[in-house]
C-alpha cells in the first residue's frame, strides 16, 4: 500500500492540520507555544489543504503519509472528516467506538505501530457546550435546537445531546438542516441505530430565507449553531439579515475566524433580543487541545489543559 502513494520522509516530528485553508488558522501560532509548555520544541505542524468533498485518493494520500513515515506522527482533521474516513478507512488498524458510530475521524495518531482514528468532536462539543449552557438548562427553559449544517460538528453536538443521561440536558427537539441530503442521512442512520427521545428533525434545504422561516419558530431560550462552514471556508450566512433570533437565546457561531456573517448577524440583535452571541473559539481550544494529547500522548489534565488555553489566550 505505501508503494502507491509518494511518502515524504520528514527531518522532524511533524503533527499535520488536514483542512481547506489551514494556513490562516491561529493554530500556526498557538502551536509552536503549546510544544514548549508540553516539553515537545522538536514537534512542528504542516497544512495540508483539500478542496471540499476532495477525489478520495488525496485524501488516501495523506493519511497514508502520516501511516508509512516514521516522523509523521498524526494529525488533526476538521471540514473532511466524514470524506476521509469513507476514501482510507481501511488504512485504519484501529477506530474508537465514536469514529465507527458518527463514521469520521477528526484524530489520526499512532500506537505501537498501530494507525488510530478517534472521533474526538462528540468530546469536544460537549465541554464547550457545558463552558456555555448550565447542567438542567433545557429542562428549565424548555429550548430546543437549531443546527444549520449536518457536517461532523454537527453530529458530535447531536451525539453529546443524547447521551445525556439527565433529561434536563437534552432539547426536546433538535433541528438539523443541511443543503444536501448525504449528510442528512448520515445523521438520521446513526439516530436510528443509537435511539434517542429527542424529536430530531433533519431538513434539507438551500435556502437561507427558508432557514430564517424556521428560527422564527423556535421557542425561547432556544440554541441557533452556524455549523456550515459559512463564513470561514466559504463566504455568506445560512440566514439573512431579516432572520429573527429566538428571544433569549444564543447563537453559537462554530468558527472562530474568517468574516463571520451569522455571528454579525446575531450580534446586531443582542439588545433587541436579549440574545447570547458565542464564537467558537472555545471549541477551537479544546478541540485541538484534544488531539494534540491523543498524537503526542500527553495526559490532558484540567492542570495542562488551562496552561494551554492560558497559551492560546495570548494570540487570540
Amino acid at each position: 500500500m505505501s508503494q502507491q502513494y509518494p511518502i515524504l520522509t520528514q527531518p522532524q516530528p511533524t503533527m499535520y492540520f488536514i483542512g481547506v485553508t489551514t494556513g490562516k488558522s491561529s493554530i500556526n501560532k498557538v502551536f509552536p507555544l503549546w510544544m514548549a509548555a508540553l516539553g515537545r520544541p522538536d514537534v512542528v505542524l504542516r497544512g495540508i489543504d483539500h478542496p471540499m468533498h476532495d477525489d478520495p485518493e488525496r485524501y488516501r494520500a495523506s493519511v497514508a503519509q502520516i501511516k508509512y513515515d516514521p516522523l509523521s506522527l498524526g494529525a488533526l482533521v476538521t471540514t473532511h472528516k466524514i470524506d476521509l474516513f469513507n476514501a482510507a478507512r481501511d488504512l485504519f488498524d484501529y477506530a474508537d467506538s465514536y469514529a465507527r458510530i458518527t463514521g469520521e475521524v477528526s484524530s489520526i495518531s499512532k500506537l505501537d505501530g498501530r494507525l488510530e482514528g478517534h472521533a474526538k468532536d462528540p468530546i469536544t462539543a460537549g465541554l464547550s457546550l457545558e463552558a456555555i449552557i448550565e447542567p438542567g438548562y433545557f429542562g428549565r427553559t424548555g429550548a430546543e435546537v437549531l443546527c444549520l449544517g449536518a457536517g461532523g460538528s454537527a453530529v458530535a453536538t447531536l451525539l453529546y445531546l443524547m447521551n445525556k443521561p439527565d433529561p434536563a440536558d437534552r432539547p426536546r427537539r433538535f433541528i438539523v438542516v443541511n443543503r444536501s441530503p448525504g449528510r442528512l442521512d448520515h445523521l438520521q442512520e446513526m439516530v436510528a441505530r443509537i435511539g434517542t427521545d429527542i424529536a430530531v428533525e433533519a431538513i434539507c434545504n438551500a435556502d437561507p430565507r427558508v432557514n430564517d422561516e424556521i428560527m422564527g419558530f423556535l421557542p425561547e431560550h432556544s440554541l441557533v449553531i452556524n455549523a456550515t462552514g459559512m463564513g470561514k471556508d466559504s463566504p455568506g450566512s445560512p440566514i439573512t439579515d431579516a432572520g429573527i433570533f429566538p428571544h433569549r437565546g444564543i447563537a453559537w457561531e462554530f468558527n472562530y475566524r474568517g468574516e463571520l456573517d451569522f455571528m454579525h448577524q446575531a450580534l446586531r440583535q443582542v439588545d433587541s433580543r436579549e440574545l447570547r452571541v458565542e464564537d467558537g473559539w472555545i471549541y477551537f481550544v479544546h478541540g485541538w487541545s484534544q488531539v494534540v494529547a491523543q498524537v503526542l500522548h500527553v495526559d490532558l489534565t484540567p492542570e495542562v489543559f488551562a496552561q494551554l488555553e492560558r497559551a492560546a489566550a495570548t494570540v487570540r
